[in-house]
């Protein structure tokens, strides 16, 4: 019989590489994902591939412990595998959120209606008309012109009567939109009227980025509910349960809060530690998800009620959130609208 071949003391040994963890585990296409495993790094002269089910990715940086890459842009929710030459890794689910439309210019969250239509706007330069101000968005990405005539459209709110409000950056107005999308002035001289939600009684709060968080009550009374530092954007405003409003507004500061303001309109940092954080959303569970970075990644961050801030959408430009009731999450960037199946469910307000 032939004698078997020793192994020579300079001959490397490579085995399949293997993936332990994804972070996050969804994105945006073109988001960029970190796997944590072992094996990932080049094997001799050989540098390893990712693929997201059938798509290549571009790999950004590889280590034995650690690869990133970028998600390809024609890709879908799939199994993601780490490939070299010894072989494939395990597969392990990567959610990778869906473009419903584009051509957009949203500048804070969108809203969503009790049957799932989506709202974001066309906003547009400062002081420029645009030809359309809102569009609405089925679940399956069909989109239509719904409001024209509002200039530089900015916050979207529905009213607990189910009326969409839409604030205007310009002209520090406030409109209702009626079912056919028909708006009419509701309240005015609100600055550079920004985000907007509103309470489970019907009173709605209108951010003015210049410092100013305005109440208008269901008699359209206008209170000074708060005052927060400016902001160099726009105010966004989140509404809890318990009547608790919480609001960011990016500054030149990389460390940015979250700030949560009572129903006596006294202020606190909730969280502190955000790269220009923008549009939010509540979950059920008492959870903030918001647009921003963080420790130098961009994307959809979630922030516990005991301050813990994880990166959980990977993506590039995002500026709002809204949940559906249908059960998916859905992410505005400056130019486009996504969902995405996060498994959250988002807060009602009692």
């Amino acid at each position: 019989m032939p004698s078997a071949h020793p192994q020579s003391a300079t001959e490397e040994v490579f085995h399949a590489p293997r993936i332990d963890d994804v972070r996050p585990a969804a994105a945006l296409p073109l988001g960029e994902v970190e796997i944590d495993g072992a094996r990932l790094g080049p094997q001799g002269a050989v540098a390893p591939a990712v693929l997201v089910g059938t798509h290549a990715a571009q790999v950004v940086m590889s280590r034995p412990g650690r690869i990133a890459f970028r998600v390809p842009e024609e890709a879908s929710s799939a199994l993601i595998e780490v490939r070299s030459p010894a072989g494939v890794s395990n597969g392990v689910p990567l959610h990778v959120a869906r473009a419903l439309t584009s051509g957009l210019h949203p500048v804070t969250n969108p809203a969503v209606s009790r049957s799932g239509m989506i709202y974001a706007t066309v906003s547009g330069a400062r002081g420029k008309q645009t030809p359309v101000s809102v569009v609405r968005v089925s679940p399956d990405g069909r989109a239509t012109p719904f409001v024209t005539g509002i200039l530089n459209a900015t916050g979207l709110a529905f009213s607990p009567e189910g009326d969409l409000f839409v604030t205007s950056r310009a002209l520090g107005t406030v409109y209702r939109v009626d079912g056919t999308g028909e708006s009419t002035q509701y309240a005015e001289g609100m600055g550079v009227a920004t985000g907007a939600v509103f309470d489970a009684a019907g009173n709605l709060f209108v951010g003015d980025r210049s410092g100013t968080i305005f109440k208008i009550d269901p008699e359209r009374r206008i209170f000074v509910y708060a005052t927060l530092e400016p902001s160099i954007a726009g105010y966004h405003l989140a509404m809890d349960s318990e009547g608790t409003l919480f609001v960011t507004g990016p500054t030149l500061s990389s460390n940015d809060a979250i700030w949560a303001i009572d129903t006596h309109g006294q202020s606190r940092v909730w969280f502190r530690g955000l790269g220009r954080p923008q549009g939010l959303a509540l979950a059920e569970n008492g959870d903030v998800y918001l647009a921003a970075c963080l420790r130098g990644r961009h994307g959809l961050v979630r922030v516990t009620p005991q301050g813990e801030a994880t990166l959980v959408v990977s993506g590039d430009n995002m500026v709002g959130v809204a949940f559906s009731p249908l059960g998916t999450t859905v992410l505005a960037t400056n130019d486009a609208v996504y969902d995405v199946d996060l498994g959250v469910e988002g807060m009602r307000l009692s």
